[in-house]
């Protein structure tokens, strides 16, 4: 095999390489952003049932 053969074929490896990791990447991170969103509205709805149990015509102590 010639310098540029082999040269050729460690290039295409690394490519090859790189485009798995790269999809993987891909993937991993609409795993995340589906994550975020979950807690999202996990967190909403938390803040939702906080207020709920709020005492609706609290007087402050100043008062």
């Amino acid at each position: 095999m010639s310098e540029n053969e082999e040269r050729l074929t460690n290039l295409e490896l690394k490519f090859m390489d790189q485009s798995q990791l790269l999809e993987e990447l891909s993937h991993e991170l609409a795993f995340c952003h589906k994550r975020i969103e979950e807690l999202t509205r996990e967190h909403r709805s938390m803040q939702e049932m906080m207020k709920s149990l709020e005492p609706e015509n609290q007087v402050s102590p100043d008062e």
